[in-house]
């Protein structure tokens, strides 16, 4: 997974709704984005919104399911997510190596660039399935 980070100075737009002022973009593989981005109120309140993109399977854009989460819940959400995550990787699948993807996929990159392809970081990353080990 690929992370970018962008600011922009926090305006209303036309139809008021709050900007950007802080995003993350996460790419996980060919098919899904995950976008974190800090937005500001009219009240200069902040609060995250978390965006999952997924291409569509026909090829006809793209299906969006948003999480708003506002900062008097930021440090349960938090708590519930690595609760969550730690049972998963102590309890139900201690085995697995959660790294070797990311290790896999710089390899793959090193590849790419020794190759003298052009690689666009911003363009989509290959799935574990494109990789060829």
């Amino acid at each position: 997974m690929k992370t970018k980070t962008n600011s922009s100075v926090a305006e209303y737009n036309n139809d008021r709704r709050p900007e950007i002022v802080y995003s993350t973009k996460i790419k996980a593989g060919k098919r899904r984005t995950y976008f974190f981005d800090v937005k500001k109120t009219r009240g200069n309140d902040y609060y995250i919104t978390i965006t999952e993109s997924t291409r569509r399977s026909d090829g006809e854009g793209f299906s969006r399911h948003k999480v708003f989460l506002y900062k008097e819940d930021f440090n349960r959400f938090l708590g519930g997510l690595e609760d969550v995550i730690n049972h998963i990787k102590t309890e139900l699948m201690p085995d697995y190596d959660y790294d070797e993807f990311t290790r896999r996929h710089e390899e793959w990159e090193a590849r790419v660039a020794e190759s003298g392809e052009s690689f666009d970081k911003d363009q989509d990353l290959p799935s574990e399935d494109d990789i060829e080990w």
